[in-house]
């Protein structure tokens, strides 16, 4: 073991081969260093308690071989430049263990050819500021690109029989009103087909993120959670509130597989076309505890896109701008229930619907041809109050099982309509008569 409070003790450490770096004090690092396989790098308390602080000067911060373990410090990188990474493609990595962790900068762990296995636990950290928007690898589906996140484990292994295991207990990104920049959680296997990331639990605190988009830039998004093709997810939880504020950041959002899924607090979008829950994969149980509220543009509440959800709860959707749906299928999906209201306040206005802008009115709920639901349950109104909305649209070909609305169906503005069903359009009499 090397206790280390200058650079030049880190340095000579970090040559000499040593296995346990203790560093004491914050130390100002000029590059970046590896460390060697099976070794761990930790902090030591200072004497008010606090953890010290390695920081770096314009370049990358730890890289990482095999069988290391990182805990207890603060690192301080560029928030474009990666805190920490892997470096080593070798068939089994062994496994990683990120513990009581301040980053500035992204924390990136990607396997590549030649990587059939790795390990990764991350535990209590905290990514305070990262700018992962220029980083090459990206996902590729639906007619749009995702940008990577302040945490980023990807499996870039196009091999079938690679595969990532990860947990994550208490990851929290960016501040309030001031998000990292990129996708927040970003956990992502190599493709529909190719390398796996499996993911036994993840849970976060808050997450707050902005891609910086340019507004009518229609192929790139971002989410402050993204779980990507390629990645499953057993237990996905969030305790705290989970917020986007810019152009096409998708809050929640799934290309994979999530069997469980809970968020505890309010989901959040504040930019134009994001949308509170997205899904294009195939999620088990799905509860948001609070409420969504969308402010942005064509910021639509809920949209079941491709793949299916088998049961999904709400507190309540509530959505402001032009052209932002409460909710919309265009999937079939077992049971949706919101607890209280869905109410959208906008008018007609642009969103981004797979990778085009389109024109859209902000409808309560929208069941688009090949959309199904087998139970929709809402506790309160179903409501809309912009001027030629129509409340409840279902197109040709679109079913609704069951449907109960505790409250009403309410058109407010003017020219609107509460129910506009299609002929070939699958309701129950319930609703053609409501």
């Amino acid at each position: 073991m090397s206790h280390i409070t200058t650079y030049n003790e880190l340095v000579q450490a970090v040559m000499k081969g040593e296995q346990e770096l203790v560093i004491g004090r914050s130390i100002l690092v000029s590059s970046s260093f590896t460390l060697a396989p099976n070794v761990i790098l930790r902090g030591e308390a200072q004497e008010n308690g606090e953890l010290p602080t390695l920081s770096f000067s314009r370049t990358d911060g730890i890289a990482l071989t095999k069988n290391n373990h990182i805990k207890d410090l603060n690192i301080q990188a560029d928030a474009s430049h990666r805190a920490i990474y892997n470096i080593l493609q070798e068939q089994d990595l062994g496994s990683f263990q990120f513990e009581n962790l301040g980053l500035v900068g992204q924390l990136s762990f990607i396997t590549r050819p030649g990587t059939k296995s790795a390990k990764v636990s991350i535990k209590d950290v905290d990514i305070i500021a990262c700018d992962a928007r220029h980083y090459p690898e990206q996902p590729q589906k639906y007619g749009v690109n995702v940008l990577q996140g302040a945490l980023t484990v990807y499996n870039f292994n196009s091999e079938k029989d690679s595969r990532i295991d990860l947990t994550i207990d208490n990851i929290t990104i960016g501040r309030k009103n001031a998000p990292v920049l990129g996708s927040g959680l970003f956990v992502s296997g190599f493709g529909d087909e190719g390398g796996t990331v499996v993911a036994d639990r993840i849970t976060t605190g808050a997450v707050y993120s902005n891609g910086k988009l340019p507004f009518g830039v229609p192929d790139i998004i971002t989410a402050a959670i993204f779980i990507v093709y390629g990645a499953t997810v057993k237990q996905l939880t969030h305790n705290e509130t989970i917020v986007t504020y810019g152009v096409s950041d998708m809050v929640l959002d799934t290309w994979g597989h999530v069997d469980n899924w809970l968020s505890e607090k309010d989901v959040i979008s504040y930019g134009p076309s994001g949308i509170g829950f997205v899904n294009f994969g195939t999620v088990g149980n799905f509860v948001v505890k609070g409420d969504v509220k969308t402010y942005g543009l064509g910021a639509r509440g809920y949209n079941q896109y491709d793949g299916t959800v088998d049961n999904i709860e709400f507190g309540s959707i509530e959505t402001f701008g032009d052209g932002s749906i409460g909710i919309q299928l265009s999937r079939k999906i077992g049971k949706l229930t919101v607890h209280r209201d869905v109410i959208t306040h906008g008018g007609e206005g642009q969103s981004l619907v797979k990778g085009v802008l389109s024109t859209l009115k902000a409808i309560g709920l929208s069941v688009k041809e090949g959309g199904e639901a087998e139970q929709i349950n809402i506790g309160g109104n179903l409501e809309t109050q912009g001027n030629e909305v129509n409340t409840v649209e279902v197109n040709k070909g679109g079913k609704i099982h069951a449907i109960q609305v505790g409250g009403g169906i309410v058109a407010k503005g003017e020219k609107s309509k509460r129910l506009d069903i299609e002929d070939g359009a699958d309701v129950p009499e319930s609703l053609k008569e409501a």
